[in-house]
């Protein structure tokens, strides 16, 4: 079992103020696997005022300083590649070898890539008697998920890093293992003390007194659009920056003259991979009228497809969800769309014996969705993909624009051409095309309830400057 009972504050691991712990649970079985110290407000003053003094010089480091750490602690996080990768997978359930390749290879290559942005700072333009000049915003905090843990960091910590931001970490409490692992590394690496400071706690204990602090002056938060709410309220006590990525009920519109096989196929893997606990995941499938009864007969066969079970199989594709609260939540939302009379084409809330003990749900495709059901309006988070049919284009166009959220999309159509075409009216901050995946070279974010500001590339690194202006004539 893993055990952490210190925070990593100002270079050194410090014990907590409290004597409160929390408990971390395999989902798999239910079992204790690991044990962190729980934050209070003075461990949170103390790692502020950390990252507050130390953000005076750290700031002030050349572009090729700042590019030699993040490559040192991506060294680092290749040397222990397998010890990230069991953390993740032991304690949100996602299978040992996609959490390997999908949440700790990809992260650490995406971590790489911040390393060659550190010269942004540098940039400067002059015109008509006006020099504008990037500066780093400040202390920041980075609220990170569970479903993601390792690259949701990654995407908030590399450009901070970059831009010459110094940083406080508050990972999920479900999931706290590789954001104290990278604690280590960072000492490890000699990273300046207060650039980095980590610490575990109950986000309803500290996260309003983190989002509030008046020496904080950027807040990136990952998670629901409820919590994001409260985020943004607790920041605007003291008109911070706020970036946030939050939920997403994502349209994916396969069209007439598509590949109804490769198509149907890509949204199913889509929707299903982290056993659907992915905030982009295209969750409603619009299928036109006339190919919707053969797009169903393809889902489930699928979905079917799927190995589900101990996560350290490699033969499994999807293991448990995060907890057994979140394995009730999905059930519930299950339960309210047999209610609401769609039709469960597989899956739903029966698991097999030997799994009962986990927090699994099987794959499930609920077919005779219209976008007014509430398992067609409310984000889920599980594998539950919700097939709807439409008329015509123009109609599948509505329906995906009829949501409050706009994070993700995806269209395949006959060619690139006539997808982009499609894609160009849906109020959503990506879209994949005929079966593309997600690149962190590409900016992230969301419109409307799906969040503000963009994580990754190079519109993720503008998040931590500041536009400077000086005028000299």
């Amino acid at each position: 079992m893993y055990r952490y009972n210190q925070f990593y504050i100002d270079g050194t691991w410090q014990a907590p103020s409290s004597a409160d712990t929390i408990d971390v649970l395999n989902p798999a079985n239910a079992e204790l696997c690991a044990q962190t110290a729980s934050a209070q407000h003075a461990d949170v003053d103390a790692a502020i005022s950390a990252a507050k003094k130390a953000f005076v010089t750290w700031s002030r480091t050349t572009a090729t300083q700042r590019s030699q750490f993040i490559n040192a602690i991506a060294d680092e996080m290749q040397a222990r590649i397998d010890e990230l990768t069991d953390a993740i997978s032991t304690t949100m359930g996602c299978p040992r070898h996609l959490a390997l390749d999908i949440q700790v290879q990809g992260s650490i290559d995406a971590f790489r890539q911040f390393a060659d942005m550190t010269s942004y700072l540098d940039e400067s333009h002059t015109e008509n008697g006006i020099m504008q000049i990037h500066a780093p915003v400040g202390v920041c905090v980075l609220i990170n998920p569970w479903n993601y843990p390792l690259s949701q960091l990654v995407g908030k910590l590399g450009p901070a890093l970059a831009t010459g931001c110094t940083v406080v970490l508050k990972p999920a409490e479900q999931t706290p293992l590789q954001d104290l692992i990278l604690a280590d590394i960072a000492d490890k690496v000699g990273l300046p003390a207060g650039v980095l400071n980590v610490i575990t706690g109950v986000g309803q204990n500290i996260g309003e007194y983190l989002c509030s602090h008046p020496d904080v002056d950027m807040v990136s938060f990952t998670g629901s659009t409820g919590a994001g709410i409260k985020v943004a309220q607790a920041a605007s006590t003291t008109v911070k920056r706020v970036c946030q990525e939050l939920g997403g009920k994502s349209p994916y519109i396969i069209t007439e003259d598509a590949d109804l096989e490769a198509a149907v196929r890509y949204g199913v893997e889509d929707v299903m991979i982290n056993s659907g606990q992915t905030c982009c995941a295209l969750t409603r499938m619009l299928v036109p009228q006339s190919k919707y009864d053969d797009a169903v007969a393809i889902a489930k066969a699928v979905a079917l497809e799927n190995v589900v079970g101990d996560p350290r199989s490699d033969e499994v594709t999807m293991g448990p969800l995060s907890s057994h609260l979140q394995q009730q939540r999905v059930r519930d939302y299950i339960q309210a769309g047999i209610d609401e009379g769609a039709t469960l084409v597989t899956g739903g809330l029966d698991v097999p014996e030997h799994l009962q003990q986990g927090a699994y749900v099987l794959p499930t495709i609920f077919a005779d969705v219209h976008n007014d059901m509430k398992i067609a309006r409310e984000e889920i988070f599980g594998p539950v993909l919700c097939m709807i049919p439409y008329q015509d284009e123009q109609q599948a166009i509505t329906i995906a624009n009829d949501t409050v959220f706009g994070l993700s999309s995806g269209v395949y159509a006959k060619d690139h051409a006539s997808a982009i075409a499609i894609a160009r009216q849906i109020r959503a901050g990506q879209c994949y095309i005929q079966g593309s995946y997600f690149n962190t070279n590409a900016p992230f974010g969301g419109f409307k309830q799906s969040g503000n500001g963009r994580e990754w590339g190079r519109e993720g690194l503008r998040e931590f400057v500041e536009v400077q202006t000086f005028v000299i004539e």
